[in-house]
C-alpha cells in the first residue's frame, strides 16, 4: 500500500523585522523589535536576536524571564514557515534530529536574510541550545551558537540571571540519620530542605556489617556515626532534611516479629524484610505462634513523639527459610502479580483444538516451505522466536526472524489484555516462572513447535542452579556460560528490533513505543577508569564506540580474566534502559547498542511492550486495524511507566531468588574455599567476585569484639592497605564462603580472607565448619 503525504507551505510569511524591503508587507502578527535591546553580552557585543531550541524554550524561558532581559527578546522571535525554510525528514532521521536541523536552517536563513536589509546592518541571530551535538553542528554550519548557561553568564549587566537558570539534572540529596528522615518511609514523596554547606556530608565508603535482627537504638545511632567520616570538601554532596510528607506510599510489608522481652506483653516490634523500612510497633496476642514465621504487617500511622510507626498484623505466610514461604515473600516484596489467572481472563483464550483458518491466512504470507529453526536451551517451553537462512539468486544470504503473533490472541481492551498489561512481563525465578499470559499461549499456541502451525558488549555474572529432581533443592551452582549460538541469535534479534523500531516510528512518529538507554554521566566511569589505570590500561569513555574499542584492547596475556572483570565494572557504570512514547521524548538513542532508535519486538510471550509494538507494526503493514488507545500518547506513556516499574521489579525478584537458592546451596555444602578477584575496595572491606560460582560478596576487616587492624584507604588508586598488605582492584585472593544464619530474617553468605595471609585477619586453611548459625533456638526454627 502506497502512502502519500501532502505538505502545504506558505510564501507570504515575513521575517518579522521592521523595515525589511525583501519581505514587503508580509508582516502580519507579532514583529521583532526594530533594534534589539543591548543585553551587554561579552560573547555577542553586537545587537542580536536569540533563537532558542525547543528544550530551552520549554525549560528556561519561563524561569529566566524578566522584563528587559534576554528572555523577552527571545520570545518575540518567530520562525518563518515558508518554502525557503521547510525541512523534510530524511531517510533514517528521527523526529528530534529533523527538528534540530529545521531550527538550524531557520537560524542560518535569518542571518543571511538580515544582511540584506542594509549595508551597515550588523544584526545577528544567536542560536541557544543545551544539546552538545546540535551546538557542534550549528558551529560547523557557521551559525553562532551557545548553551543557555554560556550566554546567561556572558550578560555582565544581569549577573543575577545565573541564579534563575532552571536545573535540569536530577540531583541526589543525601538524607543521613533518623532525625533528618523525620518519620518518612521509603517511597514516600517528601519535601526536603537543603542544609547549609557546612552541614553537607559525603557518600561513605564504609561498609556496615549487619549484626542481627534486634539492633537497639544505641546501635542504630552508632552506625550513623560510623558513616560520618572525615572527607575532603570536594567530596561533599548536597545534604538535606525532610520537612514534610507530601504523599504516603505505604504498602503491606513482609518480615518477622521481634517478640518483646516483657512477659505477657501484647506490644511487639515487627522487623521488615526490606531494610529501608523502619521497624513497626504492633499489638498481638499471637506472639508465641508468630515468632519464627514470616508475616505481613500494615502501617496505621506514625505519631510525632514515637520512634516507630504503629501498625497491625495482617497475615501469616509460613515458616522462615522454607522455599514456598521465601518465594511468596520475594514476590510480595517486589510487587509481582502472581495469583492464578481469573476465569474472566481465561474466557478470552481460544477454544481448543485450535487451528489456522482461511480467514487468518488472508493477511498472512505462508512460509511453511522454509526450513525454520529455533535455538533454545533444553527444557525451554516458551519458544517465541525462530530463524531461517537461505541463499538468494544474487548470491546474498537472506536471514528471516520469525516471532509468534501473540497479538492475534490478545485483543485490545479485553480482560486478557488488561491482565497482561498489568503484569507487564514474565518473571523468571530459579525454579518457577510467573507467566505474563496463560500457559495455553506461553507454552502452547504461541510457542513455536516443530511441524505445528503457528554493538557494545558488556558482561554480568549470571548463575545456573542444578536442582535435585525430588527435593528441588540446588545441588550444584556454577557461572552461566554463554555460547556462540546465544550471541548469534541475540545479534539477529537486535537487528529485527531496530528494523521494527524504524518502521513503527516512520508510521507513528508521535505514538511509537520505543526503548532508550541514556548515556551515563562521566562521573559514573571514575571507578572503571581508575581500576584500568592501576593495570596500566587506558579506558576512553567519551562515546560508546570509544568505550567498546577500549574494552576490546584491554587484554593481558598473563591475566585472561582481566577483560571480563573490566566489562563487569563497565556494566555497573551503565544507566537503566527504559520504555517511552516517541511523542513524549526527544532523545531516542540507545547507548549500549549504539543505535539511534530501538524497541522490543521479539518476545511478545513474555513482554507486554512487544505486544503493543506488534499491534503498531500490524497497522503499519496493513495487517490489522488501529484503535483509539493505540494513538493516545498519554495513555501509551502511562503503559510505559508501568512496564518500566514491572521490568525493574522482575529483575529485583530474580536476584532475590538467586540469593535465596545460593544460601540453600551453601547450607548443604558447609564451608568452602575458592579463588576470587577484587571488584571494589572500600574503607573497611573488599568486594570480591568468585568466577566459579558467579558469586559476589564482601570481606570485612573490622568486626565486633575484635581488635581493629591498621587500615589505610586510597580512593585515587584505589587501594586498601591492611597492616603491611596492600589490596588493589582485580587482585586475586582466596576466600572462605559460608552461610551465616545468625539473623533469621536476613540470612546471608559470609566471606572471610584466607590468602594472602595477614596475622589476625586471615582464616587458617584448616578451619573446620565454624558455627555461624547463632543460638540453638534459632537453628531449630530454621530446620522446620
Amino acid at each position: 500500500m502506497k502512502i502519500v503525504r501532502e505538505h502545504y507551505l506558505r510564501d507570504d510569511i515575513g521575517c518579522g523585522a521592521p523595515g525589511c524591503a525583501a519581505c514587503g508587507g508580509a508582516h502580519e502578527g507579532p514583529a521583532l523589535e526594530p533594534q534589539p535591546q543591548d543585553p551587554a553580552s561579552s560573547l555577542c557585543p553586537q545587537p542580536h536576536y536569540l533563537l532558542p531550541d525547543t528544550n530551552v524554550l520549554l525549560h528556561q524561558i519561563v524561569s529566566a524571564w524578566r522584563p528587559g532581559t534576554w528572555a523577552s527578546v527571545a520570545s518575540s522571535l518567530r520562525l518563518p514557515g515558508s518554502l525557503e525554510t521547510y525541512v523534510e525528514q530524511e531517510q533514517g532521521e528521527n523526529a528530534n534530529d529533523r527538528n534540530d536541523r529545521a531550527i538550524r536552517v531557520a537560524a542560518k536563513w535569518y542571518n543571511e536574510h538580515l544582511k540584506k536589509m542594509s549595508a551597515d546592518n550588523h544584526l545577528q541571530v544567536i542560536f541557544i541550545t543545551n544539546d552538545r551535538k546540535n551546538k557542534e553542528k550549528a558551529i560547523e554550519e557557521g551559525i553562532p551558537a551557545f548553551t543557555c548557561e554560556e550566554y546567561v553568564k556572558s550578560l555582565t549587566a544581569n549577573p543575577e540571571l545565573i541564579d534563575r537558570l532552571a536545573c535540569l539534572s536530577e540531583e541526589v540529596i543525601i538524607l543521613q540519620g533518623l532525625k533528618h528522615l523525620n518519620r518518612a518511609v521509603h517511597e514516600d514523596i517528601v519535601a526536603v530542605e537543603l542544609l547549609p554547606k557546612s552541614q553537607w556530608v559525603a557518600p561513605s565508603s564504609v561498609v556496615l556489617l549487619d549484626e542481627g535482627q534486634n539492633e537497639d537504638v544505641e546501635k542504630e545511632e552508632e552506625r550513623e556515626r560510623m558513616l560520618k567520616t572525615a572527607v575532603s570538601e570536594k567530596m561533599l554532596k548536597p545534604t538535606g532534611r525532610v520537612v514534610g510528607i507530601i504523599k504516603r506510599n505505604w504498602r503491606p510489608y513482609c518480615g518477622m516479629l521481634s517478640k518483646s522481652d516483657i512477659k505477657e506483653s501484647r506490644r511487639h516490634l515487627f522487623t521488615p524484610a526490606d531494610k529501608r523500612i523502619p521497624r513497626i510497633r504492633i499489638e498481638t496476642r499471637q506472639a508465641s505462634t508468630l515468632e519464627g514465621r514470616r508475616i505481613i504487617v500494615a502501617i496505621d500511622g506514625w505519631p510525632r513523639n514515637s520512634r516507630y510507626p504503629n501498625g497491625h498484623f495482617v497475615r501469616n505466610l509460613g515458616d522462615v527459610g522454607e522455599k514456598e514461604t521465601e518465594t511468596e515473600v520475594l514476590l510480595l516484596e517486589h510487587d509481582v502479580p502472581h495469583k492464578p489467572f481469573s476465569q474472566a481472563v481465561l474466557s478470552f483464550l481460544p477454544k481448543m483444538p485450535w487451528s489456522i483458518t482461511e480467514k487468518d491466512m488472508k493477511n498472512r504470507e505462508d512460509l511453511r516451505h522454509l526450513c525454520i529453526c529455533s535455538v533454545d536451551p533444553p527444557g525451554c517451553t516458551d519458544i517465541d522466536d525462530a530463524l531461517h537462512c537461505r541463499e538468494l539468486e544474487n548470491g546474498n544470504l537472506e536471514v528471516g526472524v520469525h516471532i509468534a503473533d501473540v497479538s492475534h490472541f490478545i485483543r485490545p481492551g479485553n480482560a486478557l489484555d488488561q491482565e497482561s498489561a498489568r503484569r507487564g512481563t514474565t518473571v523468571y525465578l530459579c525454579e518457577k516462572r510467573i507467566d505474563m499470559v496463560p500457559e495455553l499461549l506461553s507454552s502452547n499456541l504461541c510457542s513455536l513447535k516443530c511441524d505445528v502451525d503457528r554493538a557494545l558488549t558488556l558482561s554480568s555474572p549470571e548463575v545456573r542452579f542444578h536442582m535435585d529432581s525430588e527435593t528441588h533443592d540446588p545441588i550444584d551452582l556454577q557461572a552461566k556460560e554463554l555460547r556462540e549460538t546465544n550471541s548469534m541469535v541475540e545479534e539477529f534479534m537486535l537487528l529485527a528490533n531496530i528494523s521494527v523500531a524504524k518502521k513503527i516510528h516512520e508510521e507513528f512518529s508521535e505514538h511509537a513505543l520505543l526503548r532508550k538507554h541514556p548515556a551515563p554521566p562521566p562521573s559514573n566511569y571514575e571507578i572503571l577508569v581508575k581500576a584500568a589505570r592501576s593495570r596500566n590500561l587506558e579506558i576512553k569513555t567519551d562515546t560508546a564506540k570509544s568505550l567498546a574499542e577500549s574494552l576490546d584492547r584491554a587484554e593481558s596475556p598473563t591475566f585472561p580474566y582481566l577483560n571480563t572483570l573490566l566489562r563487569i565494572l563497565a556494566t555497573r557504570c551503565m544507566m537503566q534502559a527504559v520504555y517511552f512514547c516517541s511523542g513524549m521524548d526527544n532523545d531516542f538513542h540507545h547507548y549500549g547498542l549504539a543505535s539511534p532508535i530501538y524497541t522490543h519486538f521479539t518476545s511478545p510471550i513474555r513482554r507486554y511492550a512487544d505486544v503493543i509494538v506488534h499491534r503498531l507494526l500490524a497497522v503499519a503493514v496493513g495487517a490489522d486495524c488501529t484503535y483509539p488507545e493505540l494513538t493516545d500518547k498519554h495513555k501509551l506513556a502511562d503503559i510505559c511507566k508501568n512496564l518500566n516499574f514491572r521490568h525493574k521489579m522482575a529483575q529485583y525478584a530474580q536476584r532475590a531468588s538467586v540469593a535465596f537458592h545460593t544460601q540453600l546451596f551453601f547450607k548443604s555444602r558447609g564451608i568452602v574455599s575458592e579463588e576470587a578477584y577484587i571488584l571494589f575496595v572500600r574503607k573497611n572491606a573488599i568486594v570480591v567476585l568468585i568466577p566459579k560460582y558467579g558469586l559476589e560478596g564482601t570481606v570485612f576487616f573490622e568486626e565486633k569484639d575484635k581488635p581493629n587492624p591498621r587500615l589505610i584507604y586510597d580512593d585515587e588508586i584505589p587501594s586498601l592497605k591492611i597492616e603491611d598488605t596492600v589490596f588493589h582492584v582485580f587482585d586475586k585472593v582466596k576466600v572462605k564462603i559460608m552461610l551465616d544464619s545468625s539473623n533469621l530474617q536476613h540470612q546471608k553468605i559470609r566471606m572471610s580472607l584466607v590468602e594472602p595471609q595477614i596475622p589476625g585477619i586471615s582464616i587458617p586453611t584448616d578451619t573446620s565448619n565454624t558455627d555461624l548459625n547463632g543460638p540453638e533456638k534459632k537453628k531449630i526454627k530454621l530446620g522446620k
